[in-house]
């Protein structure tokens, strides 16, 4: 509804008495309401004879609605002004309706002129807008948000914005299915010379795919530098065509592929921020010359990962000594649950992701849960003297130390330390059914993760309602089982004090299948004790990384040989692990790997960061 304007009249007192005012022309407003009726209802054509150029008024007033894809807009008379009998201007205000509630409004003005008594607008580009000049028009355009980038948590770039190639096959012009499928498979294969994450494409296969499509086909996703040789190599093939696209791109792509691929999947909504806007005048040919209104973007902060660059790299590199076979390790920060590291060879990553979901005989590194539930239910102490001979018949299940060694009666952290089979078969028979069970969950062992990124399985451990299986289980034998995900949670639980939440990307909550209490502060601080006497004079000493290293190794015995096992914490830099060779023979390769991994560690955060400039030479 517009606003009725009153013309005030000036009442001036002269000497010679009382002047009256000259009213302004009362046939100005309806011109002017006439005008922006019919801007508001689109009826342009009602501008003839209304505007002396109404021409010009249409297509000025159309372009800036369409270029401010305006749902409405609204005139809104504030004020005539009358500079003489033949001449006056308009005060007005213009409401523009823009997309997603969005609004523009400003004031301007216009001006009229009086022959043979009827007034006439007089047509300016600031009619529409006060900044426009001759030949421009308004328009709403986008601010892009930078786009946020995924960081370790150790502050290092892991993933970046970028682009990516999309390889598409149009059925329509697709004529002989065979030779285009035998053609892009060799173009893949060049560009996979210049990116080696590039996989391989079966020529007969696409073809066979190309020969039942007839629309649209997207043969897959390809890196900025495998897109460009796709590009050179299939150039004027009509039936393809490589369409660039945004993404999130890996600053190294060999760097943990797998998980910067789930990464990718998990975080790609999150990463484009609130974009924002701009009304900009924009000349003939679209060029934008100035900003009439902005609303700066609001970019997304980056998003951290718990993957540790340098602790990645070193477990990558570490499990690779052992490339013949099938060796990986999980890490993981004991005070806050974060994954820092998963690594396998490529012999394990031929079946899977073997580090966080391998179901595997834990051996001795179980070892850890027996003590905790002796100490919990039997009142064992680091120092409790229990027996630790070669062999020990249980129920007519005879238990064997390694090559039969014995030490007689010794502390339990003795036997701990040099990991006597028989010691904890032992004290495991003698546990209520449920009871070691209940131990391995205290320690995250049988409960199962939601971690958004990762599909992961810890392990399980049976009841025990029979005895011989209580004596198995006691030394990670019979029918207990565990995925070094699993272990580094139980050696993380020991090192922290308490069961950790495991998490890859921060912000993205882990769901866990129940809540049970963790081991009691007692249970912890005999089992601290008792793996670090194993790296300092048992199983695994010998370790040349340096640090407080805590641990326990596992020798896990099935038909084929047996698994090298090794777990444990170092206290200095808050990070758990577990390592595990699969049918890697004695726990000592597992121990060398993870020795290897401590020393590279180390080797990387003592060399200077190549982003920070060095200090300048002394005179």
């Amino acid at each position: 509804m517009k606003k009725a304007v009153a013309l005030l009249c000036v009442t001036a007192l002269c000497s010679t008495g009382v002047v009256a005012c000259t009213p302004k022309p009362p046939s100005v407003d309806p011109v002017a309401e006439e005008v922006f009726t019919a801007l508001e209802e689109g009826d342009t054509e009602s501008l003839d004879g209304l505007v002396d150029n109404a021409e010009a008024t249409r297509q000025t007033f159309q372009e800036s609605y369409d270029g401010l894809q305006a749902e409405g807009v609204d005139f809104e008379l504030a004020g005539v002004n009358s500079h003489d009998p033949g001449y006056a201007t308009v005060d007005y205000s213009v409401t523009w309706t823009l997309p997603r509630d969005r609004q523009l409004h400003y004031d301007t003005q216009m001006a009229l002129t009086k022959s043979n008594d009827e007034w006439t607008v007089r047509w300016q580009p600031s009619m529409i807008h006060p900044k426009l000049g001759a030949n421009q028009h308004l328009e709403l355009r986008a601010i892009e948000a930078e786009r946020a980038g995924v960081v370790s948590s150790d502050g290092v770039e892991l993933l970046k914005p970028g682009t990516e190639f999309r390889l598409l096959v149009d059925g329509e012009k697709t004529s002989s299915p065979r030779g285009l499928a035998a053609r892009i498979a060799d173009a893949v294969s060049r560009a996979k010379a210049e990116d080696e994450t590039v996989g391989d494409i079966d020529a007969k296969e696409l073809a066979k795919t190309l020969e039942d499509n007839t629309g649209i086909y997207s043969v897959g996703m390809y890196s900025e530098a495998a897109g460009k040789i796709l590009q050179e190599e299939l150039a004027g093939v009509d039936a393809v065509r490589l369409n660039e696209e945004p993404a999130l791109v890996t600053k190294d792509p060999g760097f943990a592929p797998d998980i910067m691929s789930r990464v990718r999947s998990l975080v790609q909504d999150d990463v484009d921020g609130n974009n924002g806007w701009s009304i900009s005048v924009v000349n003939e040919h679209g060029a934008a010359l100035s900003d009439v209104e902005r609303h700066a973007p609001e970019p997304a902060p980056a998003l951290k990962v718990g993957i540790d660059y340098d602790v990645q790299r070193a477990a990558q590199e570490a499990v690779d000594a052992r490339a013949g076979q099938e060796a990986m390790m999980v890490a993981m920060r004991p005070s806050t649950g974060e994954i820092l590291a998963v690594a396998q060879t490529a012999e394990a990553d031929k079946k899977g992701d073997l580090a966080l979901q391998g179901q595997y005989p834990p051996g001795s590194v179980f070892k850890i849960i027996t003590a905790g539930a002796g100490v919990d239910h039997q009142g064992l102490d680091s120092s409790t003297i229990v027996p630790c001979p070669g062999t020990m018949d249980i129920y007519g299940r005879v238990v064997t130390n390694y090559n039969g060694f014995a030490l007689g009666d010794v502390p339990l952290e003795r036997a701990f330390a040099q990991s006597c089979n028989t010691t904890f078969a032992d004290i495991s028979t003698k546990l209520a059914p449920g009871e070691l069970k209940d131990m391995s969950k205290a320690f995250g062992l049988g409960i199962d993760y939601e971690v958004p990124g990762l599909n992961t399985i810890t392990g399980s451990v049976p009841m025990g309602e029979e005895p011989l299986e209580r004596t198995e289980a006691g030394y990670g034998q019979g029918h207990d089982l565990a995925s070094p995900f699993g272990m580094a949670l139980v050696s993380a639980t020991v090192a922290a004090g308490k069961r950790p939440v495991p998490t890859l990307l921060a912000g993205r909550g882990t769901k866990a299948s129940e809540d049970v209490n963790g081991p009691s502060p007692e249970i912890i601080d005999k089992l601290r004790q008792m793996m670090r006497a194993t790296v300092t004079n048992g199983t695994a000493s010998g370790m040349q990384a340096g640090g407080e290293i805590h641990g326990k190794t596992g020798e896990a015995e099935i038909n084929e040989g047996s698994h090298a096992w090794f777990t444990g914490y170092r206290a200095d830099d808050d990070i758990a692990f577990a390592t595990l060779v699969v049918l890697g023979g004695g726990s000592e390769v597992s121990v060398a790997i993870t020795d290897s991994f401590f020393q590279k560690l180390d080797q990387y955060r003592a060399e200077p960061d190549p982003d920070t400039p060095a200090a300048p030479a002394e005179n």
